[in-house]
């Protein structure tokens, strides 16, 4: 499936098969894992685009707010629920998550 993104200000702009134009910036953490895991944000409006960790280095997550049509998209689980605020509504019938599972 094709699908297309960017970011707020339209300064990024990408699609599923290609890398992002213009270069994204990344700001870099130390994942739950212990490895570095890279944040991706538009150098201009710092909308938040991308994810990579070296602990996955073959997978990019690609944030869904980014997506020019998000409604494509079908979350296969609940992640971080042990950081969930009350507030907010999980579907019950997804598997939960209190951190990122073990690959």
């Amino acid at each position: 499936m094709r699908f297309t993104g960017g970011c707020m200000c339209g300064a990024v702009r990408y699609e599923c098969v290609s890398e992002p134009s213009p270069e994204v910036k990344y700001y870099e953490i130390i994942g739950d894992s212990g490895a570095i895991v890279c944040r991706g944000f538009c150098p201009n409006c710092g909308a938040r685009l991308f994810g990579k960790a070296d602990a996955s280095p073959h997978v990019t997550s690609i944030m869904t707010g980014s997506l020019d049509d998000p409604r494509w998209f079908r979350p296969q689980a609940d992640i971080y629920t042990a950081s969930a605020q009350p507030w907010d509504y999980m579907n019950p019938d997804l598997p939960k998550f209190p951190r990122l599972p073990e690959n």
